[in-house]
């Protein structure tokens, strides 16, 4: 498979996600506050380098591929550095079209329990909403669907297992990924 092809295949899982979740935040009424980002900015969030080449193809794609190289090269922050905290609007992804499968899934999906229950992996902010409670009874009667983290991952591992086998540091994962485009483009021209 290209890493056109990879791109193209990872953006579906993507946009299958998205729609699997939007139809989980309107059964459950569950939605991040408006400019929160909070989770964004622990800083040992971790992602695979696979999730990150449709946001590193894009910014191949639009001529700042160098640039974006350099930050990631520079930079001693663990947290994103695709975060824009002085951003405004609903949240701080400066990239939220191309975000990562962790961005993604994080607060509006479940990991399986050893029983088999799905919980909902979420943050504080989202777990004081008044529709948490009701939430979590639907899911513990399987009343409703929600995106399950394994699920998606597999997706992934279906897609290029080498690619989303590793965990990296966010900003490692997006250098690694860019470097792979970079690499890729290098022998093309």
């Amino acid at each position: 498979m290209s890493l056109e092809e990879k791109v193209k295949a990872v953006g579906q899982v993507f946009n299958n996600l998205d729609l699997e979740i939007s139809a989980f935040q309107g059964w459950s009424g569950l939605h991040c506050p408006t400019g929160c980002g909070k989770c964004c900015f622990k800083p040992d969030i971790e992602a695979t380098i696979l999730e990150f080449l449709p946001f590193a193809f894009y910014i191949y794609n639009q001529g700042n591929a160098l640039e974006w190289l350099s930050r990631l090269n520079t930079s001693e922050s663990p947290v994103c550095l695709i975060l824009n905290p002085i951003q405004a609007g609903k949240g701080l992804c400066s990239e939220y079209r191309h975000r990562g499968l962790i961005c993604r899934l994080f607060g509006y999906s479940a990991r399986t329990n050893k029983y088999g229950k799905r919980e909902l992996v979420t943050c504080e902010i989202i777990k004081g909403e008044d529709s948490f409670a009701k939430t979590n009874a639907a899911l513990d009667a399987g009343e409703q669907a929600i995106p399950v983290m394994s699920q998606y991952y597999m997706q992934l591992h279906a897609i290029d297992i080498d690619l989303a086998r590793d965990f990296y540091p966010i900003n490692t994962a997006i250098r690694k990924a860019l470097e792979m485009v970079l690499h890729y483009y290098a022998y093309r021209t």
